[in-house]
């Protein structure tokens, strides 16, 4: 019941007051302008101004309404309120950057080098190509080097010792391998170092001792001795050394404290000496 109330308040507010043309007529009530709606009651936005609102007032007071007449239409806002125009965007002007291309430039510095990729597949075999031409000779190489060396010497003289120690001195040569047993003082020099075999054969003097050595650098390797007997025998004595480039071999009488000797003649050859290389010490 309140809201129909409420209602029908608006509804009389809404309603306009009596035009003042009808009462100069008197009989004849001029139609009644169209109602004019309450600015109070209308939405702010769809409300004219106050210069379209009071404008049809002014004329009507200035000229009078004329009787028979429709009111004239007043101002209705066409347009929108100007906070809510469209506004274009502002105009930004776009330059062809093409056209302003500058001369070229120094070249820059070389980049570091990235990483190696993974490995392709590996290709087909190509083909063979053709021969080419014979190559020059060659120089001619070192001479190949000997690594032999080997001796036989003999002695046809017999002797006897002495106060002091004697080299034995042999006149007999078999074999002698590029000359390193020097038959003057007796001795065999090493040219080719390495592992040599030696063997000494004398033969011993009846009622006489044999005492020799075999000898190495000045110092005493072996041995060779028979003890005084009555009848004469042949006595051998051998031995492998290593030896080094200028080590020297020969073969000593041992000095005459006793009675010692070794027994040869001039038809035979009863005193050897032998050596010769097994193996070279440059060899695997």
């Amino acid at each position: 019941m309140k809201g129909l109330r409420v209602l029908g308040v608006l509804l009389l507010s809404c309603l306009p007051p009596p035009s003042p043309a009808g009462s100069q007529t008197g009989t004849s009530p001029s139609p009644s302008p169209s109602p004019s709606p309450d600015w109070r009651l209308m939405d702010p936005e769809e409300a004219p101004s106050q210069h379209h609102a009071a404008r049809p007032t002014r004329e009507q007071k200035a000229g009078g309404t004329q009787e028979g007449l429709p009111p004239r239409p007043r101002c209705v806002r066409c347009c929108e309120p100007p906070d809510h125009r469209f506004s274009y965007p502002p105009y930004q002007p776009q330059i062809n950057m093409t056209i302003l291309k500058g001369e070229k430039g120094d070249r820059g510095e070389r980049g570091m080098q990235g990483k190696y990729g993974k490995m392709g597949v590996a290709g087909s075999r190509g083909h063979t190509g053709p021969k080419g031409q014979k190559g020059s000779v060659g120089a001619p190489g070192e001479r190949c080097k000997s690594h032999y060396a080997a001796f036989s010497v003999g002695r046809k003289k017999p002797l006897h010792s002495n106060d002091y120690y004697q080299t034995l001195i042999f006149d007999t040569e078999f074999v002698n391998l590029y000359d390193h047993f020097n038959m003057f003082t007796g001795k065999f020099y090493c040219y080719v170092p390495g592992i040599y075999y030696f063997s000494l054969n004398v033969h011993t003097w009846n009622q006489k001792e044999t005492y020799l050595h075999i000898m190495r650098n000045g110092v005493e390797v072996v041995i060779l001795y028979a003890q005084v007997s009555d009848r004469s025998i042949m006595q051998s004595q051998s031995v492998m050394l290593e030896l080094q480039e200028q080590d020297e071999v020969w073969v000593r009488l041992y000095k005459g404290e006793r009675e010692n000797a070794v027994f040869s003649d001039e038809y035979d050859t009863y005193i050897t000496f032998s050596g010769h290389l097994i193996k070279y010490s440059g060899d695997p």
